[in-house]
């Protein structure tokens, strides 16, 4: 008897997944058959996507919202659709491309239409991919070739410093109250002196 999965997939813990499930529960997928991963789509390691292989057999029909909800990765895409339809004997749908149906065309010409079709829009989800990943790159060359400076900003060294460092250095504070005094971290403090290649006082030995 066939069965009715769907699968869902964000790329993250805060993009919401109830566009997907909309479109699956249209189709009369139960909700409890429904699996979803909130996960990157670079390769198929996520849980409930193999929790959902584990329990498919033949005649079983997946559905799926877009190609790149199944992943992202041109040459995976291509062999987990192959092991889908060929090993488990399982059908796939993919609902924003009609063409993407192995329950229809079982024939050759559909089998060749419906694989030449997924090879294609494999190859452009996998090409966007990387052309996002492109221009993150020249967005970060670019913005540090303005002199953007990326992570914590560095603390800089209070007016006072010279004059707490010498306090410091003649044992009459120690290092944190040094630090506490330049309103900085304990450690930020030892990473100044280590910068000034100044070993610790005795106070803090």
């Amino acid at each position: 008897m066939e069965r009715n999965f769907g699968y869902v997939r964000v790329s993250s813990k805060e993009q919401n997944e109830a566009r997907q499930l909309i479109a699956l529960e249209k189709m009369h997928v139960p909700r409890d058959s429904i699996f979803t991963d909130k996960q990157s789509g670079k390769d198929f390691d996520r849980p409930m996507y193999q929790k959902m292989l584990r329990i498919l057999r033949p005649g079983d029909v997946i559905y799926v919202k877009s190609i790149d909800r199944l992943g992202r990765d041109y040459q995976e895409i291509i062999n987990q659709w192959q092991h889908i339809t060929k090993d488990k004997g399982a059908d796939i749908v993919v609902l924003d491309m009609p063409l993407l149906d192995t329950r229809q065309g079982k024939d050759l010409v559909g089998t060749f239409v419906s694989d030449l079709v997924l090879q294609i829009l494999s190859f452009v989800s996998e090409n966007e991919r990387q052309n996002i990943l492109t221009r993150q790159k020249e967005g970060i060359d670019a913005a540090l070739q303005r002199g953007v400076r990326f992570g914590r900003p560095r603390c800089t060294r209070p007016e006072n410093f010279d004059e707490i460092f010498q306090l410091y250095k003649c044992g009459d504070i120690t290092g944190r109250e040094a630090a506490e005094k330049c309103g900085i971290s304990h450690s930020t403090f030892y990473r100044w002196l280590q910068a000034l290649k100044i070993q610790p006082a005795k106070t803090d030995t």
